[in-house]
């Protein structure tokens, strides 16, 4: 993996990446050092498990001198592509790399990658059914689940890898070459993590720098920003266009009742639209776009049709948790910006109360204004955001700021009426209160549960 054999590799940040990347090359003999600025009590027991495996582990304020002296450096998403000890690194000659990048030098099989500002893990974990509804050996991961690097083991020529690649994620390759490359949308993002949106679209635009002639490029039809950056690139481009219907020439589209396929002249329909069982326009759409980069490496449209009869979304994505006395609770916690909260609170016809909130990173709140003017019933405002949405919104309906997301819980249950929805779509990240967005989720679950058994937690449900 480098010149440097008798230095060791440094894996910085240990969440989900972190650990599963150390203890890879733990198994492969490498001399490996771990290092994450948070205490082993904050880690939880993974830690152990990578000192049983022979790791060292650097707890607490970075050491520069350990990147410095690293053979190669392996870096987790969460972990800034600027740190200053990074910089260092590179300053030294040390190689630094993503964990996706490391896992695309190991791994046997075709590549799929999904990137986009929303719509990223419907359309992965749909076109993994897809193919394995082809019988195909798919492997599902990547942003979501499991990391690439714990999904290349006994991998094969006929494995396909469906993963999901982020911003942060394509920051750190070099090598990374998906034979298909998807990329949904673009909205601004992350902006508290990159410097600008220039910087952001051009981290996105990654996933086609490696592509050849032989490769495609699965786009939105409607997006100039994507379509271009995959026009600069070698690989063929297919456009999709997953809202209205029709395209002039070759691409995926809605045909009436039917997602179809016009390829080399040559129409086919993928699946009926009247069987797809999520809620929303754009669910459907992510659907569509699965189905057209399935049938390029090798799902049949039979198969792809059973797999979308079968397809029920994923966890934390427009997710019903419950009804409860005519009321339905939706969990979209996965809805981290406000372009994929206006897409939630435009999937609903219903009255919706809507809660709102965590910590600020980018966007418009206004934004949400024509989705809730047309139906929005009420926002409940939660985490630090809370006076952003306060003054965004309030002009326009009534928000109700909420201590915690288990009092907001408490607040819908409280003022809904049957036939409303109570939706979590909060348009932030969840590192003010919850580890991650799937923690958020499940936390508005439990709280939901709650109301439903009876035994509502009120304001002191969740951490404020």
């Amino acid at each position: 993996m480098s010149a440097r054999e008798d230095r060791p590799v440094v894996v910085v940040g240990l969440a989900r990446s972190g650990v599963a990347a150390a203890l890879f090359l733990a198994r492969r003999g490498a001399a490996v050092v771990a290092v994450d600025r948070k205490g082993e009590a904050e880690l939880g027991d993974e830690v152990s498990g990578l000192r049983q495996r022979g790791v060292r582990l650097e707890l607490g304020p970075h050491r520069q001198e350990t990147f410095t002296g690293a053979s190669l450096v392996v870096v987790s998403p969460g972990v800034a592509w600027e740190l200053p000890q990074l910089e260092a690194a590179r300053r030294a000659g040390v190689p630094v790399i993503a964990e996706i990048e490391l896992a695309f030098r190991h791994l046997q099989g075709r590549l799929v990658a999904v990137t986009g500002t929303k719509g990223k893990s419907t359309t992965t974990a749909a076109l993994g059914a897809m193919l394995r509804e082809a019988g195909c050996d798919a492997r599902v991961g990547g942003n979501i689940g499991t990391p690439l690097i714990g999904l290349v083991e006994g991998s094969t020529k006929q494995t396909v890898f469906a993963v999901e690649v982020s911003s942060f994620q394509l920051e750190g390759i070099v090598r990374f070459h998906p034979q298909v490359a998807v990329w949904l949308n673009l909205s601004p993002d992350h902006l508290d993590r990159h410097s600008s949106v220039e910087a952001y679209v051009a981290a996105k635009a990654r996933v086609f720098e490696n592509q050849t002639a032989s490769d495609w490029a699965v786009v939105n039809a409607d997006d100039p920003v994507v379509l271009e950056a995959a026009r600069r690139g070698a690989a063929r481009t297919l456009p999709v266009r997953t809202t209205g219907e029709g395209l002039a020439g070759d691409g995926a589209f809605f045909d009436g009742p039917c997602a179809a396929r016009r390829l080399d002249g040559r129409l086919e329909v993928l699946f009926e639209r009247a069987d797809v069982r999520l809620p929303g326009a754009h669910l459907a759409g992510d659907l569509l776009v699965a189905a057209a980069a399935a049938r390029l490496v090798g799902a049949t449209p039979e198969a792809i049709a059973r797999a979308v009869r079968g397809f029920h979304g994923v966890e934390h994505v427009l997710e019903l948790v419950a009804t409860i006395d005519g009321v339905a609770y939706y969990n979209d916690s996965k809805a981290t910006n406000v372009d994929a909260a206006r897409r939630s609170l435009e999937a609903f016809a219903q009255p919706v109360i809507a809660i709102l909130g965590g910590r600020y990173k980018g966007g418009d709140f206004a934004l949400l204004a024509p989705a809730l003017r047309a139906h929005g019933r009420r926002v409940l405002a939660i985490g630090e955001a809370r006076p952003r949405v306060v003054e965004a919104l309030s002009a326009m309906l009534p928000v109700e700021p909420c201590a915690s997301l288990g009092q907001a819980v408490a607040r819908a249950r409280a003022m809904a009426r049957p036939g409303d929805v109570v939706l979590l779509a909060p348009a932030c990240s969840s590192f003010d209160m919850f580890r991650d967005y799937a923690e958020r989720g499940r936390a508005f679950k439990e709280e939901v549960r709650r109301q439903a058994a009876g035994t509502g937690a009120g304001a002191g449900g969740e951490r404020g």
